[in-house]
């Protein structure tokens, strides 16, 4: 008969931690609001559901948001596969060796133009890695990607609009679209990401597949639906629920009527922008050719600008950090962070283009 061996473990906790006081903290309220109010918690969830449902399933799941994604993987990874990649390689080597970065930082950018920010992701992440990318690299990737917009219907509406008021459309879309894919480098390289090395075309692999055409394309709707199910919709519930919960107890109120009032300030229009900000770029740009005409022209500019980037916020701090922290050296924390700077550097140059860039456009 074998013998039980019962061994004391020698306690190692000395004190609360922390997150201890924090959990203790959060027992103590849930207890007095079961007690004392507890219609508080059964309405904080409904919150959090009532804002994360209409967008996960009206917008991907019943919409067409969802089927483009898949579209747009599919389209991606055929171009990959007819060897657009390489063809970029070739275009861009001579350009980043100036600049003095990867070339493979481009590349999810023009994806993001092409097809979609979460495809450009999927597709272009992995490149990076291949081509010997640096984490530094990697994230100057991520603030360039932001710069544009991330389906041609954006772009489309955006330049109706554009028409609408009688600007120079091409010069706006050569300084908002084509000009960020060197500008926004080359200034990253320069200050906070300086481990970056020019790559000779000689010396990076060839990424173009060699699976069959068929394989090719099932494949690829295989991985997008993988991408709008296992990541996308998880990271969309976040950050909506999230956004429910703050707004239950009456913290974002204050921030979006502070976030109207930037935009306001750098002559972005407040209704287009707040929706391109947190619903939909496309559905922005949609709204503003119907209104561009009654508007200030700096208004319908810098609402374009805003518009043909990598927003919503649920793109920003759930999707981006979920796929680019799948694909590449980076973690969600390093991928967001990446993410929120290009961003910003975007908000900021909406506001440069339409107050000082606009008036000599008329």
């Amino acid at each position: 008969m074998s013998e039980v061996r019962i061994e004391k473990v020698q306690g190692t906790r000395k004190g609360l931690e922390g997150v201890e006081i924090l959990g203790l903290g959060l027992v103590a309220l849930s207890l007095g609001l079961l007690i004392f109010n507890p219609g508080s918690i059964a309405g904080l969830f409904n919150a959090m559901v009532d804002r994360a449902f209409p967008i996960i399933v009206k917008v991907f799941l019943t919409g067409t948001v969802g089927v483009a994604l898949i579209c747009s993987v599919m389209m991606g990874r055929i171009l990959e596969r007819c060897g657009f990649t390489d063809a970029l390689m070739r275009i861009f080597v001579p350009l980043t060796r100036l600049i003095g970065i990867n070339p493979a930082v481009i590349i999810p950018s023009v994806y993001n133009i092409l097809g979609d920010i979460n495809a450009a992701g999927r597709i272009a992440g992995p490149i990076l890695v291949k081509a010997g990318a640096t984490k530094d690299e990697q994230k100057i990737a991520i603030a360039t990607m932001v710069q544009s917009q991330q389906s041609f219907s954006t772009f489309m509406f955006g330049l109706i609009a554009l028409t609408a008021v009688g600007v120079q459309a091409y010069v706006v879309v050569i300084l908002a679209v084509f000009a960020p894919l060197v500008i926004v480098p080359f200034i990253l390289r320069h200050t906070l990401w300086r481990d970056t090395k020019a790559v000779a075309l000689d010396e990076l692999p060839r990424f173009t597949p060699t699976k069959a055409a068929l394989p090719t394309l099932f494949g690829a709707a295989r991985e997008g639906a993988e991408l709008l199910f296992l990541l996308i919709i998880p990271a969309v519930g976040v950050t909506y629920a999230l956004i429910g919960a703050l707004d239950y107890v009456g913290i974002w109120q204050p921030i979006e009527t502070g976030l109207s009032s930037l935009l306001q300030a750098l002559a972005i229009d407040p209704t287009s922008g707040m929706v391109s900000i947190l619903a939909s770029p496309t559905l922005a740009m949609a709204q503003l050719k119907d209104v561009a005409a009654t508007l200030d022209p700096r208004f319908v500019v810098g609402s374009f600008v805003l518009g043909a980037s990598g927003f919503p916020l649920s793109v920003l701090f759930g999707q981006i950090p979920a796929i680019w922290s799948e694909s590449t050296d980076l973690n969600e924390k390093e991928a967001l962070g990446a993410a929120i700077l290009g961003a910003t550097m975007r908000i900021v140059t909406a506001g440069a283009i339409a107050l000082f860039v606009t008036p000599l456009l008329l």
